[in-house]
């Protein structure tokens, strides 16, 4: 049966992703009173991308067409850590914690060098934001998992997030409610989500990681593409691991909230970027600075 839930792991970390990007624009369609795209068309958009063929600059070297490669790896990494469902991830091991936050900051690395290796200044400013703004989130990530380690009493991700959550919801709850706020603001962060970032514009004034990735095209834009939605996967996965905790379920049963709750989290993460709009670039870094102290004061909650 480990087998099986590791399959299951595996399949759902690999198919799902996609559809969560249609969750989230069918919401938006909703807001706005419109139809909206359909809910497969992220599949259908891969699918073309990866049928087309690639254009190179000559300014660039194996660390542009390398970029979107780790960042699909890393991502996918970084999800084989992460628990889903109410059985251990399919790795996991005391500290594993540290190895899945600098996964996700390999394949940051690696976007970022990508798009230096353009020699355009507008890509470099893209990654300038891009590692600036990570240099905020990534003290409220860190302070969030040393809450679920302190209120898990454990070092693994997959004991962090199981059954020791649902019993520390009745006498940490505050601790808690204040983690997951900080998680998600900082989903939004690393997925250049509203109101850090919005994914469908292509002005430059406000771009950050949309302008990391214009000179990719074909196969290497459906992978960032992809490597996108895995991360969104990811850290959606985060955020419902301590908002619905899936450790005292039925293995089955948590399947099956674990897609709900994934489902759950796109549609906010819509109505989030249906009734907000971006904030000015010299907003963000106060966002991110909360974002930091709600998941500190989750960790001062639990220090008695």
């Amino acid at each position: 049966m480990t087998f099986v839930h590791a399959a299951i792991h595996v399949v759902v970390v690999v198919l799902l992703p996609p559809l969560l990007l249609g969750v989230i624009n069918k919401t938006k369609a909703l807001f706005a009173g419109r139809v909206g795209p359909p809910w497969l068309q992220a599949y259908h958009d891969l699918g073309k991308l990866l049928r087309k063929g690639s254009v190179f600059s000559r300014t660039t070297t194996w660390i542009f067409r390398a970029g979107p490669v780790v960042a699909l790896i890393t991502a996918l990494g970084a999800a084989l850590i992460v628990p889903l469902g109410a059985h251990a991830a399919p790795i996991h091991f005391a500290g594993d914690f540290v190895l899945f936050a600098y996964l996700l900051g390999l394949g940051r690395f690696f976007t970022i060098a990508a798009a230096l290796d353009t020699g355009s200044s507008f890509e470099g400013m893209g990654g300038a934001r891009e590692a600036t703004f990570s240099c905020l989130a990534e003290p409220a990530l860190f302070f969030g998992l040393l809450a679920l380690a302190k209120a898990s009493g454990s070092l693994s991700l997959t004991h962090m997030l199981g059954t020791s959550i649902a019993a520390t919801w009745g006498t940490a709850g505050a601790a808690l409610v204040a983690v997951t706020a900080g998680f998600f603001v900082v989903l939004l962060a690393e997925n250049s989500r509203i109101p850090f970032d919005d994914p469908n514009t292509h002005l430059e004034l406000t771009m950050i990681h949309e302008v990391m990735v214009l000179d990719h095209g074909g196969p290497l834009l459906g992978l960032v593409l992809y490597g996108a939605a895995v991360k969104l996967l990811v850290f959606g996965a985060l955020v419902a691991g301590v908002a619905v905790p899936l450790g005292a379920l039925d293995p089955w049963l948590a399947w099956v909230v674990l897609v709900g709750s994934l489902f759950g989290v796109a549609a906010v993460i819509g109505v989030v970027e249906s009734v907000m709009a971006r904030l000015r670039l010299v907003q963000v870094p106060s966002l991110l600075l909360a974002a930091c102290l709600m998941s500190a004061f989750g960790v001062l909650l639990l220090v008695r």
